[in-house]
């Protein structure tokens, strides 16, 4: 059993509490995600589980860990920097565990991550492997060590759809605990049994967690139906207070004009009544007041960003061709390798394009060569947006720096109105870009694609950091957006939902998936 009592964590730089008193119980079978937008904590909580001194530099907290000879197993959601630069072989070298495993383990533990069993020994560096080829890389490393608590952050990120099959498999079979952040909603309705939601409401002066014992998609509709149901109830009372309040205000007016004209035209007697009855409406006034202090409040959640893309002019009449793709032989960045022969893409119209593949296959190297010419051509506005946000990014900007193109007041306005739809707060704009999570990077980014008038989007991965929650809004946005989108995605439920066709990357090239529409059923 692992307990997590009564902790606080609290920024050091602007003393924002992101968590207040939380407290948590994980027992074996338990596979507890954690959600919420973008930038609420849930790394930080992470890091603070596995080792208090990861988080010392940034948070102040308290509160205590219990753990009864557990062991923790973390797959942090960036490589650690000490690791970039050491082979694979040295990477997992380091840990005695891998040392004392069998070829025959080994083997079968390659095997289980799709990927071949000299993986274990290659001499390249760790930071030249793909995403989802370094998450496995760590994968395979934590599994090697034999905990027996598996804490996650973000492990579905860049990892292909078959071994997202194997992870939820992995967590599913687990004979542990399992505590993990995702963003993958597919993943996470496949697997968690517990859901622990950390929320930031009112302009996020507060903090609110909620730990429900049910499947993701009952507690998401279980939730929505709690706040609709007190919703209603307020609203509700509050019609009833409006009623009730304006009959006392009535009586109260006519008490008064009949005592206003007591003196003139009552005996004394009569006045004296009239001012007990006023005494009693009074009365009646204060016992109401006192009531409504029980009153059932207004429900408040933290609301899904909203933006929209494109207009009317990001429209790509029908028969326009956007790219007439032809590469005889894609290969690494090096050429040192040839990852697909004969790769042909065709796009014409607004069409919405997905493209999947192993990890490694390349990908990555594809929509860059695909972003490379699109970028270049006059007759399209086309926008990317990378994998690594950094590529475009300048991390010592603040978010209102970087969106800025004419340092206009008027501009620099409408950005902070259209961050504040994004939930950014006044202190969030003005921090680096550095300081800010993943997601709040990613919605930058689309911000940026937003204001730029764009009619064709190149998208590598683009949903992978964002919320469960926010999930479904962007992928209506991007299902909305009115040009072509050309993307690289393992997000199951954005191929379903956004794209019109996907094709699969390998040694052959780009092949169409002709059964892709049930993609976020499978299990």
């Amino acid at each position: 059993m692992f307990q997590i009592k009564n902790v606080t964590i609290t920024h050091n730089k602007d003393l924002h509490t992101i968590l207040q008193n939380f407290s948590l119980v994980l027992n074996d079978g338990d596979r507890a995600v954690m959600i919420g937008e973008e930038g609420n904590g849930k790394s930080t909580l992470m890091k603070w589980i596995y080792d208090p001194e990861l988080v010392d530099d940034y948070v102040d907290y308290k509160g205590e860990r219990v753990m009864s000879g557990e062991k923790l197993g973390y797959l942090p959601q960036e490589l650690p920097e000490d690791a970039k630069h050491k082979t694979v072989c040295e990477y997992f070298c380091e840990s005695a565990e891998f040392l004392d495993k069998t070829p025959k383990e080994l083997s079968k533990l390659a095997s289980d991550c799709h990927v071949e069993a000299e993986f274990f020994y290659r001499e390249q560096e760790m930071c030249t492997l793909s995403g989802g080829e370094r998450v496995k890389a760590q994968m395979m490393r934590i599994l090697a060590e034999n905990p027996t608590i598996l804490l996650l952050d973000e492990p579905s990120n860049d990892i292909d759809i078959e071994t997202l099959e194997w992870m939820e498999e992995l967590i599913n079979s687990w004979p542990h605990a399992v505590l993990f952040i995702s963003h993958d909603e597919t993943l996470i309705e496949h697997t968690a049994n517990r859901v622990v939601h950390f929320e930031q409401i009112r302009r996020k002066t507060m903090c609110r967690h909620t730990v429900a014992n049910v499947p993701y998609r009952q507690y998401v509709e279980e939730r929505q139906n709690a706040f609709e149901k007190q919703e209603q109830v307020a609203q509700c009372e509050r019609r009833e207070k409006r009623i009730r309040d304006e009959k006392i205000r009535k009586q109260e007016q006519a008490v008064n004009a009949q005592l206003s004209n007591a003196h003139y035209s009552f005996h004394d007697a009569v006045g004296r009544i009239l001012k007990k009855k006023m005494k009693n409406v009074k009365s009646l006034e204060h016992r109401f007041e006192r009531e409504d202090e029980d009153m059932t409040e207004m429900p408040e959640q933290e609301e899904a960003i909203f933006f929209k893309l494109g207009d009317e002019n990001s429209v790509i009449p029908s028969g326009k061709w956007v790219i007439q793709c032809d590469i005889p032989a894609l290969t690494t960045v090096d050429c040192s390798r040839v990852l697909a022969e004969n790769v042909t893409l065709k796009v014409r119209g607004s069409e919405k394009i997905g493209i999947i593949g192993y990890n490694g296959c390349g990908k990555t190297t594809l929509i860059t060569k695909i972003a490379e010419e699109l970028l270049s051509r006059p007759d399209l506005r086309a926008q990317y947006m990378p994998q690594n946000y950094e590529e475009l990014l300048d991390l010592e900007e603040t978010p209102v720096d970087y969106l800025d193109t004419t340092g206009d007041k008027e501009e620099r306005t409408r950005i902070r109105t259209y961050l504040g739809s994004l939930k950014y707060t006044a202190d969030e704009m003005d921090h680096p870009i550095r300081e800010l999570s993943g997601g709040q990077k990613a919605k930058v980014l689309l911000l940026k694609l937003s204001m730029s008038g764009a009619n064709v989007l190149i998208l590598d991965e683009p949903t992978r950091n964002f919320s469960p929650l926010s999930g479904p809004v962007i992928r209506r946005m991007l299902k909305d957006f009115p040009g072509a989108i050309i993307s690289v995605s393992h997000d199951r439920k954005y191929l379903t939902e956004v794209c019109d066709t996907i094709y699969r990357l390998g040694p052959e090239g780009l092949v169409k998936e002709e059964d892709w529409s049930d993609y976020d059923q499978t299990v």
